[in-house]
Order: structure tokens, then C-alpha cells, then sequence
């Protein structure tokens, strides 16, 4: 082996490892980008079970602002719709219960990413917790699940960047 040859043989492996991770970032940041989540987003949950009766059935609408920095995700939340067996009725300023909201992205490269938010709502009266999961079904809706300490109730969620 000649000195000339260990040269050339370095120089092809180090631009060979150069080029193939400038592939890998592309394809990390172009083909599987997460999802643009930052901004306003407008959510509706559906309970579907509960250990409270009254609550079954009910939709709950909440006003949501969310940041995104790499996977985690932080934010504030306000309800401004509620329909249940008390009635329907629109929540506007002080009369709107807020919430802070924490959760990250899990990356999924051969699936849809996945959500999880943590929302700590300060409700009339008492603090309350509720979990989503939700994945994507395009660039401006999300869908998934939730679960929450109010009543024990669990249901299905949808996100979009559009009012309901």
C-alpha cells in the first residue's frame, strides 16, 4: 500500500460520509418533515364514556395557540363551545376557562407522526388534566383521542386550523 493510495483512500471515504449526510438531513428535513403544528388551532372533543352520566354525549370546543420547537410543543387553550345535557351554550372573555398546554411529536418515518398533548385546564372551581393523542389526516386536521380526570371521560378529538 502506498502513501499516495492511503491519501486518495481517506479523502474518497471522508467526502463519501460528507455527501451521505448531507442526503440524510434532506431527507430527514424535505421527504419527512414534522408536522407545521404553530399557530391557531380550533378543537372538538366528543365524549364518549364517563362515569358521569350527564357528560355523555357532550362536545366541548376549545380555541388553541401552539409553538413547536423541534418535537416539543408547548401552548395556551381557551373553551369557547360547550353542548351537553345542560344545554349548548358560546363562551366569550372572562367567561372562557384557559388552559396551558405541553406535549412533543413522536416521529414516525413509516407511519403517521404522533401527537401527545398534556392540557391542564384551570376550571371553574378546580384544576382539571386532560391526555390527546392525535395524528394527522393532512396538513390543517388532526384526529385522535383523548382522556381526561373530569368524570373519567374518554372520547374522540379533532383538530383543524379552521373555526367549526
Amino acid at each position: 500500500m502506498s502513501f499516495a493510495s492511503f491519501w486518495a483512500d481517506l479523502l474518497a471515504t471522508v467526502a463519501g460520509g460528507v455527501v451521505l449526510a448531507v442526503l440524510f438531513f434532506l431527507a430527514k428535513e424535505r421527504l419527512f418533515p414534522l408536522p407545521k403544528l404553530t399557530g391557531r388551532w380550533y378543537l372538538e372533543q366528543t365524549t364518549q364514556t364517563t362515569a358521569y352520566t350527564p357528560y355523555a354525549g357532550m362536545i366541548l370546543r376549545y380555541v388553541v395557540m401552539l409553538w413547536r420547537e423541534g418535537n416539543r410543543i408547548e401552548g395556551t387553550a381557551e373553551k369557547i363551545y360547550e353542548n351537553s345535557s345542560t344545554g349548548e351554550r358560546t363562551f366569550s372573555g372572562e367567561n372562557r376557562t384557559r388552559a396551558t398546554v405541553t406535549g412533543y411529536v413522536e416521529k414516525k418515518y413509516f407511519g403517521k407522526d404522533r401527537i401527545y398533548l398534556h392540557v391542564i385546564e384551570d376550571g371553574h372551581g378546580r384544576e382539571s388534566t386532560t391526555f390527546y393523542e392525535i395524528t394527522a389526516d393532512g396538513a390543517d386536521t388532526f384526529h385522535g383521542k383523548f382522556s381526561s380526570m373530569v368524570a373519567d371521560q374518554n372520547g374522540t378529538v379533532k383538530w383543524q386550523c379552521k373555526p367549526f
